[in-house]
C-alpha cells in the first residue's frame, strides 16, 4: 500500500439541474477525489485552502474517513472558493453562473513533512505553478504522478503547462481538452501527441461515454455504466480520478494492466457520485454497494465470442 497526496480545490458549490437546486454545499475537486480514494482505505493527505467561513464539520467528514487535513490552510477572515452552475436537459452541458476565487488566489501549498515521500501524487486542476511547487517539495520523485488540467490553463499558461506535462506519468483530460491541447480531432492521434510530450499514460474522460486509456501503442476502453437517473454530474470526473488513484495506491502497481483495473474502479465510484447532489453519495457509500456495481461493470463488458 502506498501513501497518496492530493492537491486540489475545496469550495462551496451551488448547483441547479433539471432535478432540483441546492443551497450552498460542500464542493471542490479535492473533496471528491479524497472521498473517492478513501474507499480503498489508503493513507492520504489533502493540500488545499479555505476561508474561516468553511465549516469545521466539513473538514471533520474527511478526517473521519482517514483523510489527513493538516495540509488544508484555513485563512482567518477569508472566504472560500465559490462556484455556481446550472445544468440543462443535456447533462453534458452546463452554464457557470458565478465563480468567486477568494482565498485560492493566494494559495501557497505546504506539503506535510510525513507526506513528502508519498509514492502517489495527484495534482488536481489548479494553476501549473501550484502543481510544480508541490512536485518540487517532494523529498524524492513519487513513483506515480497524476495530473489533471483544463482548457483555461491551455489558454493562459501554455508554456508552463507544457513544462508541467513533461514531468508527470499520467495526464487525465476530457475529450474536448485533448483536442484543444493537441489540435487533433482523432482522440487516438491526440493521445499519441500527448505521449510525445513526455507522459507515460493518457486518460481521456468522455463523461457518460466512459474513459480511454492510452500507453505507447496500447488502448483500453472502460465504459460508463448506463444509469436510470443522472442527478448531478458535477464531481464525477474528480470522483473518477480519486477512485483511480485510490486503487493504484492500494495495489502499489503502476503497470498498464493495473491502470486498466484502476479506471474501471474509477468509473465505478463515479457512477455513484452522480446519483445525488454534490458529495452526498460518496459520503454514504459502502463496500457492498461498490462490489455489486463492480460486478455489473464486469457483466456489461465480458462476453464469449467464437472467432473463426
Amino acid at each position: 500500500m502506498s501513501k497518496l497526496l492530493i492537491l486540489g480545490s475545496i469550495a462551496f458549490d451551488q448547483i441547479e439541474t433539471p432535478f432540483g437546486k441546492t443551497d450552498v454545499i460542500m464542493g471542490g475537486s479535492a473533496n471528491y477525489i479524497a472521498l473517492a480514494a478513501s474507499q480503498f482505505e489508503v493513507p492520504q493527505a489533502v493540500l488545499s485552502i479555505v476561508g474561516s467561513d468553511y465549516p469545521k464539520s466539513y473538514l471533520n467528514l474527511l478526517s473521519q474517513r482517514g483523510i489527513r487535513t493538516e495540509g488544508i490552510e484555513v485563512v482567518e477572515g477569508g472566504k472560500t472558493l465559490f462556484w455556481s452552475g446550472k445544468y440543462h436537459n443535456d447533462m453534458n452541458q452546463r452554464d457557470t453562473l458565478d465563480t468567486q476565487l477568494n482565498v485560492i488566489t493566494n494559495f501557497n501549498p505546504v506539503v506535510p513533512e510525513d507526506f513528502r515521500d508519498a509514492e502517489v501524487l495527484l495534482l488536481g486542476n489548479l494553476h501549473p505553478n501550484l502543481q510544480m511547487d508541490v512536485l518540487q517539495q517532494m523529498s524524492s520523485r513519487p513513483k506515480l504522478v497524476v495530473m489533471d488540467t483544463m482548457n483555461y490553463w491551455m489558454n493562459h499558461t501554455w508554456e508552463l503547462l507544457q513544462e508541467m506535462i513533461a514531468k508527470v506519468d499520467v495526464l487525465t483530460i476530457n475529450d474536448e481538452e485533448a483536442r484543444q491541447l493537441t489540435g487533433e480531432y482523432s482522440l487516438v492521434k491526440a493521445a499519441q501527441r500527448i505521449i510525445g510530450m513526455g507522459v507515460k499514460y493518457v486518460v481521456i474522460k468522455k463523461g457518460e461515454h466512459g474513459a480511454l486509456l492510452f500507453h505507447k501503442d496500447k488502448v483500453f476502453y472502460a465504459p460508463a455504466l448506463p444509469l436510470a437517473e443522472v442527478f448531478d454530474p458535477t464531481g464525477a470526473g474528480d470522483a473518477f480520478a480519486g477512485g483511480m488513484v485510490g486503487y493504484l495506491a492500494k495495489t502499489a502497481d503502476y503497470s498498464f494492466e493495473n491502470l486498466k483495473n484502476a479506471i474501471v474502479h474509477g468509473s465505478n465510484i463515479a457512477s455513484f457520485c452522480i446519483e445525488k447532489f454534490g458529495a452526498e453519495r460518496l459520503l454514504n457509500l459502502n463496500k457492498e454497494e461498490l462490489y455489486r456495481r463492480l460486478q455489473q461493470f464486469k457483466d456489461l463488458t465480458q462476453f464469449d465470442i467464437q472467432l473463426k
